[in-house]
């Protein structure tokens, strides 16, 4: 491995770059950006919803997997806004070239992803409040009467004589 003193004066921020199949892992977005972390991506109330999901998130994670009625309404509410307002921000986006939809990042998961969420939040919700029993209907096989043998003849082929 090169020294630092090899890889110019910048040391081993360098490093990072010359090393081949080494890279940096992006910083998150709110810690560079802090709570300005969205300006320019669409209006003011969108930026302080997608800083808000910092916490809401979380939260709705939470009280679903405590399985609280409020955890799966909130999961549903959030990722409704949350698909919502990604379709807002990126519509021009997505009109302009409508194969980047098609993308594995991007509108497609969150969109996919909402649908789930919002579409498993009802049966998820009714098990949470116990409304959803296990008495399904059984197929029971028929009894067996204590004089079958009798009824069936002396031979147990049914046959009568």
């Amino acid at each position: 491995m090169a020294s630092t003193a090899a890889l110019g004066t910048r040391g081993s921020r360098d490093l990072h770059r010359r090393i081949p199949g080494r890279h940096r892992l992006p910083r998150p977005v709110l810690a560079r950006g802090g709570l300005h972390a969205y300006a320019g991506f669409g209006p003011l109330p969108l930026q302080v919803f997608f800083v808000a999901l910092v916490v809401l998130d979380p939260l709705a994670a939470a009280l679903t997997l405590w399985l609280r009625p409020w955890g799966f309404k909130l999961a549903a509410v959030v990722m409704t806004l949350d698909v919502l307002a990604n379709w807002y921000v990126n519509g021009a986006w997505v009109a302009a070239d409508p194969t980047r939809l098609l993308r594995p990042v991007g509108l497609l998961p969150i969109t996919l992803f909402g649908l789930f969420v919002v579409a498993t939040a009802p049966a998820l919700l009714r098990a949470a409040r116990g409304s959803v029993t296990a008495d399904l209907p059984v197929v029971r096989p028929p009894l067996i009467r204590k004089d079958a043998e009798r009824q069936s003849g002396p031979d147990a082929t049914g046959a009568h004589r």
